[in-house]
């Protein structure tokens, strides 16, 4: 499939990652949905590849590139699973490009070189029990102390959680102060006073790991804390705004895998004489399904090419999010639907996706948090 919006370079990427995971990934994925297993072989390999160093500094190991190429890739992974793909944008999108944006000289020479190899799994942690899409409301607090910040609360939903080597934490400094006394730590794992607890049951994206961090009394030394005091807010929304463009790509992986599976299907799938892609139903539903996802795939790429291009990118990430996921949802859904009886049970891939779907409409930001913001950008004046 050739593309004329992509580059020879970004069509050549994709070539090389989609033989990568229809190869090695894909047919391992309802192994590692179903054991709920950590893929530490893919991780290993995509890091030798060198995409954990995508859009990250040069000079500290990274490989640069464009958010362009780091949306292919994302897509191609979640095409393949999606679990997967989770782990490698938390990781790079949320904890190694927090450091590249915003960390000093020192804590970027310190970290980004494990983040890069993968040698050290990076998490994020924002959410907290009574606070999840209202970032504004956390609950977690940091105190000053001699030499350093001792943090303590919970975070929960933290994905990554049970692998990772370094955390970036946002705590605050005081509940009263709002989005101003919001600060931004690295915390280096194993740390003295931090509890993680994976979180069981998850619905769909399984051999991603959630957890439960608590925090008492954890002590981060001084160099540790990320930007100025009261600048945790500014630069968090920041870099959520950046992974939302990856939620959207996820999505459209996704949803890209349930349309080439239900086509695959409804080929060999017989009734009634015939194979059932001649009945005009299945035909509709495969139609509606590959003109949405185009449509949801390109609005991720012109978010990602706006944020390329240093150009306001923020309204159309949100909307490549809300509607790439939704985008998901409903294709899951009708490859559900086509593959019948037989999708209802794992390890079939219908299955799996349909699980794995509907949380691209709830994380990094709710289907309803994008629509305020969205709404609040038509209605400025």
């Amino acid at each position: 499939m050739s593309d004329p919006y992509l580059t020879e370079s970004e069509t050549l990427l994709r070539k090389t990652i989609r033989d990568f995971v229809d190869r090695e990934l894909a047919p391992n994925a309802s192994s590692y949905d179903l054991n709920e297993e950590f893929p530490s072989t893919i991780i290993k390999k995509l890091s030798e590849l060198g995409f954990f160093g995508l859009t990250i500094d040069t000079n500290y190991g990274g490989t640069a590139g464009s958010t362009t190429q780091l949306a292919i890739l994302t897509e191609e992974l979640a095409r393949g699973c999606a679990s997967t793909a989770v782990i490698f944008a938390s990781h790079l999108s949320l904890c190694t490009k927090y450091i590249d944006l915003f960390g000093s000289d020192g804590q970027k020479r310190s970290y980004l070189p494990g983040l890069i190899n993968a040698s050290t799994i990076g998490a994020f942690a924002l959410s907290e029990p009574d606070a999840g899409s209202d970032a504004v409301a956390i609950k977690t607090t940091v105190s000053d102390i001699d030499n350093g910040f001792l943090i303590n609360g919970t975070k929960h939903f933290i994905t990554n959680g049970r692998e990772a080597g370094i955390i970036i934490v946002i705590a605050t400094r005081d509940t009263n102060l709002g989005s101003k006394g919001m600060e931004s730590f690295i915390i280096e794992v194993p740390a003295s006073g931090l509890t993680i607890t994976p979180q069981k049951g998850k619905m769909g994206i399984r051999a991603s790991s959630t957890c439960e961090l608590h925090f008492n009394n954890v002590f981060v030394p001084f160099d540790n804390r990320i930007g100025k005091p009261g600048a945790g807010f500014e630069m968090t929304m920041r870099i959520l705004d950046i992974g939302r463009i990856l939620i959207a790509a996820q999505s459209v992986g996704i949803a890209q895998m349930a349309l080439e599976s239900s086509i695959n299907y409804s080929k060999t799938r017989t009734a009634f004489g015939s194979a059932i892609s001649d009945f005009q139903a299945i035909q509709t539903m495969l139609a509606n399904m590959a003109t949405e996802v185009e449509a949801a795939r390109l609005l991720t790429y012109r978010s990602a090419s706006l944020l390329d291009a240093q150009l306001p990118f923020e309204t159309t990430a949100s909307m490549a999010k809300l509607f790439a996921s939704k985008v998901a949802v409903e294709s899951a859904d009708k490859a559900l639907q086509i593959h019948g009886g037989a999708g209802y049970f794992a390890p079939n891939i219908a299955e799996r996706l349909y699980r794995d779907a509907k949380v691209t409409q709830i994380y990094e930001g709710t289907s309803e948090i994008q629509r305020i913001i969205i709404a609040r950008k038509l209605l400025e004046d």
